[in-house]
């Protein structure tokens, strides 16, 4: 697994991974362009050049690109979708040049009419995005579910991606506080494993492309977006352990978005927070082959 933080790209996205660098991160996710402005970031070709040699001289080993939440694929006014299609393609051009392993979308929201409404114009804007760009996948993330956000169930996210025409670009993000804030209860391991079971039975393992971990303030199923740091909330240390050593995640980059333990952005801790619970989850999860060898 590929732990790693959100961090900022400001002075380009050479910056981006020495602050990875700083955090011992094995992977970053980072926006590109202001996450308040629709003016998208173009990277030119010195700055795509110093990235890519700052990730050559690193322990770094992937990259993801975080859509802003400006975007709203799902919009009933046409205007917004424009604008959203045109940062969605921004993004997924600016993985192409800098060779993210994917976007990350959260598809969108729509208050006033039914969920297949919404999901059939979200699935569209994000089609043409994927034909408009070529040579970085995009992964549709789950959602808390609040209001009407799109992809608070396994089933919304199969669904968006057969909308959007099932193309092999076509993956997903699963987020540990919104999975538990939309009611799957992934607080043990033995939990998380049943989920992603049904995760592979509905949108399929294969689709399975990147990782958020980050601890929730809210209780299951509450359909609350709070984030907590590692440990401090209803996830617990023994449910972002679990998280952090599932075997069908490994090699997959493994993002927290923070808040840290400070309560701001990630800090050096708690990557060291994270690369602990991920070790502590692997040695609880070899001790039962251990005792059954042990027994022969």
């Amino acid at each position: 697994m590929l732990i790693g933080a959100h961090v900022s790209p400001a002075g380009g996205p050479a910056k981006a991974v020495a602050r990875g660098v700083e955090r011992g991160c094995r992977a970053i996710q980072i926006f590109n362009q202001s996450p308040r402005q629709w003016k998208p970031t173009v990277y030119d070709d010195d700055k795509v050049a110093a990235y890519k040699e700052a990730m050559e001289a690193s322990d770094l080993e992937a990259l993801l690109i975080h859509a802003v939440y400006l975007v709203n694929c799902a919009s009933e006014d046409p205007e917004l979708r424009a604008k959203s299609l045109t940062s969605l393609t921004a993004s997924l051009r600016a993985g192409a040049a800098l060779k993210a392993v994917g976007v990350v979308l959260h598809a969108g929201s729509a208050l006033k009419d039914s969920s297949d409404a919404a999901i059939a114009r979200a699935a569209a804007v994000i089609k043409e995005a994927l034909a408009e760009s070529d040579g970085c996948d995009l992964h549709l993330e789950n959602t808390a579910g609040a209001g009407g956000t799109l992809g608070r169930t396994f089933e919304e996210l199969a669904a968006l991606i057969e909308g959007a025409g099932g193309g092999k670009r076509l993956g997903a993000c699963l987020d540990s506080c919104h999975l538990l804030a939309s009611g799957y209860d992934i607080r043990t391991a033995k939990g998380l494993g049943k989920v992603v079971d049904e995760f592979d039975r509905v949108v399929g393992l294969e689709r399975l492309g990147s990782l958020h971990v980050n601890d929730s303030m809210a209780p299951l199923g509450s359909n609350r977006d709070r984030h907590a740091a590692l440990g401090e909330g209803e996830l617990g240390v023994e449910g972002c352990t679990a998280f952090l050593s599932e075997p069908r995640f490994e090699g997959l980059p493994c993002v927290f978005e923070g808040p840290g333990t400070a309560g701001e952005q990630v800090e050096p801790v708690d990557m060291a927070i994270a690369w602990r619970m991920r070790a502590e989850g692997l040695r609880a999860r070899s001790q039962p082959r251990a005792k059954a060898r042990s027994r022969r």
